[in-house]
């Protein structure tokens, strides 16, 4: 017998469908001499200090640094999780071969070995790695299981991920709060948390000590064409006046016309970061909405595994996408496209490329008939489809021209640029950004000569711009530098801050700390923020380039190129660095902003309930959220009292404590500010989501 263990019931039913698994039991599926069961998320968590050490449950920092001897790992203290692991135990001594079918990732890889390891199970144990859930996918999958042994060293990765987050959140959270945190203020410290604000913290004091300058630019107009001195800025006016006093009356001689037709190539297809950078500027979603809109397409079979950090296919892959060109040259927003494609020479080189696949290749859409569930299902879906047919159509093409002019003594110069041939952007439609910016040219003569219409233009130094979560995604995949270009950027993602997967969550963590806040489309640090970051002395901590090197040295355990040891003990090192610096800082220096000094007055000590998370503290009513009583110690856990628009009730967190989900609520408000209906669930991270009925 074999067990197959997925990571959703979702893919797990899918599987037992392919495999024939046709029985139905509680927690898993059975028939064809397969098992077919799930997990949901992480089963097991690091174990809390107390329970190494009954003294580190104390918050001292006496007793930083916090450093096990061994790490251990604890089950999740949730009923559902306890009951669905004791099936998957019992199923494990039934069968004689175990087929790991978690998402084809570190997570996933990390999530199934920790019930295997905890269920001390020794027998064969294989790997299904596929990109896709579609039938022929799994079913290619099956046929070409994999040894787990090839994914040992990317499990080691995961756990010293794991491992490096609870050493430098633990200790630093504790070290920082202890010293600077005040009455009532835990400072949460994360190994890329924390330089991630470091990157909006910067930014915002730029633009807070950003001191606006005048300039001035002399232009002047010719045939309806706006051509610009040669000097670009005046610092001074009354040079700029001197100037137009001497050109007025002259006239303007065109000098030179340059023009110039460049090919302009379709763009990389997605990964995950350009995925959300894309949805964000066009739509406004959130990196973490975009997450989960690609992961519910992924599991509706709609597209390919969207976790990814490549933007090019393999050979294999590529031989595969002519039946999926087909099948969406069917759909009839795209048939125009047909001839096109069909005509168009094939330019593979552009997007296939071996080396730049690792465990994954681009996303790409299935092209599988399966009905979109939400608009902004079909927005998401939208995007990665045209992004891929862009692939096989042609470059397009542009013609920019350069006109030099002289009046008098002074140069000038206009420039513009025009679309000549579509190409590629024809897919995009009216959906295309047109720059604006950009003037055509008229068919000016080499020689010509006439009149004119000069003038002064006063104009102003601007501050640098807000982080939107677009901007703030591409900087943390390129080390905290701002990077637009798409071939430097594919050079230096092997360092970015976090991974893919990991980003959206970063962001979504500092907002629920209250660290950043999301004023429209940008994100901007709290005084809280601003403060944390204030007293870390310490670049290990606030360094993006820092941590994007951990990054690249934990990828580089996986290709088992750099021991794991000196990893762990390069850990060691820097979480003692960070600990005794703390320890010998004097706090007095650093000012507590008086907003920060919280108050217990008037706080419900009695509370609403016990805390569903830590099951220490209880849920107390605060000023804009509901919270656990027991946060000093680190329990993050929280409900805000107003969801999407919708005020929530004590009644409702009440029933949402207890039973782990609420009634049907109405009146919830989309960021498009459509009404909706929803429950509200806690899910296995004990946050809170929507799940409609």
């Amino acid at each position: 017998m074999k067990l197959c263990i997925a990571e959703k019931p979702s893919v797990a039913r899918e599987i037992a469908k392919i495999l024939k698994a046709t029985k139905r039991n509680d927690g898993y599926h059975e028939g064809n001499g397969f098992l077919v069961t799930w997990v949901f998320g992480h089963f097991f968590e690091l174990c809390e200090p107390h329970e190494y050490y009954k003294k580190w449950k104390k918050w001292d920092l006496d007793l930083l640094p916090m450093v096990p001897k061994k790490f251990s790992v604890r089950i999740k203290n949730d009923p559902g999780v306890k009951k669905q692991y004791g099936i998957i135990k019992d199923l494990l001594s039934r069968c004689d071969e175990v087929i790991n079918c978690g998402d084809a990732g570190q997570e996933g890889e990390l999530i199934i070995r920790r019930v295997l390891t905890e269920a001390d199970y020794t027998k064969p144990h294989k790997r299904l790695w596929i990109s896709s859930l579609t039938t022929e996918a799994i079913k290619s999958g099956f046929v070409n299981l994999r040894d787990s042994n090839e994914f040992d060293k990317l499990s080691i990765a995961a756990k010293l991920r794991a491992v490096g987050d609870w050493l430098f959140g633990m200790n630093g959270s504790r070290a920082y709060t202890k010293k600077f945190g005040g009455s009532g203020n835990v400072l949460s410290v994360g190994r890329v948390q924390t330089p991630t604000l470091s990157i909006l913290v910067e930014r915002q004091k730029e633009i807070d000590n950003f001191k606006p300058e005048k300039y001035w630019q002399i232009v002047t107009i010719y045939r309806d064409t706006k051509f610009q001195h040669q000097q670009k800025k005046f610092k001074k006016k009354p040079d700029t006046e001197k100037i137009l006093a001497e050109i007025k009356d002259a006239q303007l001689t065109i000098t030179s016309i340059e023009k110039k037709d460049q090919k302009v190539h379709p763009p990389k297809l997605f990964d995950l970061t350009s995925l959300q950078v894309e949805a964000n500027n066009k739509f406004g979603f959130s990196a973490d909405e975009t997450l989960k809109i690609a992961q519910q397409l992924y599991e509706n079979k709609q597209i390919t595994y969207p976790r990814v950090d490549s933007q090019y296919l393999s050979e294999d892959v590529f031989k595969n996408t002519s039946e999926i060109v087909k099948t969406l040259l069917q759909l009839s927003r795209f048939q125009f496209l047909k001839e096109t494609i069909l005509n168009t020479p094939e330019t593979k080189s552009r997007y296939v490329n071996e080396k730049k696949v690792t465990d994954h290749h681009a996303i790409i859409p299935t092209g599988q008939k399966v009905s979109v569930k939400s608009e902004d299902e079909t927005k998401i879906l939208g995007l990665i489809i045209r992004r891929f047919l862009a692939i096989f159509l042609p470059a397009a093409l542009e013609q920019s021209t350069k006109v030099s002019a002289i009046v008098g003594n002074h140069k000038f110069n206009a420039s513009g640029k025009i679309l000549k041939e579509e190409g590629w952007k024809t897919v995009y439609q009216v959906e295309d950004e047109k720059d604006d910016k950009q003037q055509i040219i008229p068919d000016f003569q080499k020689g010509e000569s006439g009149p004119h219409k000069p003038k002064i233009e006063e104009k102003e130094t601007k501050a640098p711009k807000k982080y939107t979560e677009g901007t703030l995604l591409k900087t943390m995949e390129t080390c905290g530098k701002l990077v637009e270009d798409e071939e430097l950027r594919e050079a230096m993602k092997q360092k970015g801050i976090g991974r893919p997967s990991t980003r959206a969550s970063i962001i979504e963590t500092l907002l629920l700390r209250q660290y950043i806040k999301r004023i429209k489309k940008t994100l901007t640090p709290t005084e809280k923020g601003v403060y944390l970051i204030d007293c870390i002395q310490n670049d290990t901590l606030t360094s993006p380039a820092l941590t994007g090197e951990w990054e690249h040295k934990l990828r580089l355990i996986e290709k088992d190129e750099y021991k794991p040891i000196n990893f762990y003990n390069e850990l060691l090192d820097l979480v003692s660095t960070v600990v005794e610096e703390v320890k010998g800082v004097d706090s007095g220096k650093i000012e507590i902003p008086e907003s920060l000094k919280v108050s217990d007055k008037g706080t419900d000590i009695k509370g609403i309930g016990t805390c569903p998370k830590c099951k220490n503290g209880v849920v107390i009513d605060k000023n804009k959220a509901f919270g656990c009583s027991d946060w000093k110690n680190g329990c993050d856990f929280t409900i805000w009292k107003e969801i999407a628009k919708k005020k929530i009730s004590k009644t409702q967190v009440k029933t949402l404590i207890k039973e782990g989900r609420t009634k049907l609520l109405k009146g919830f408000v989309s960021k498009a500010k459509k009404k909706f209906d929803a429950v509200l669930v806690l899910d296995d991270e004990y946050k809170v989501v929507f799940k409609f009925e």
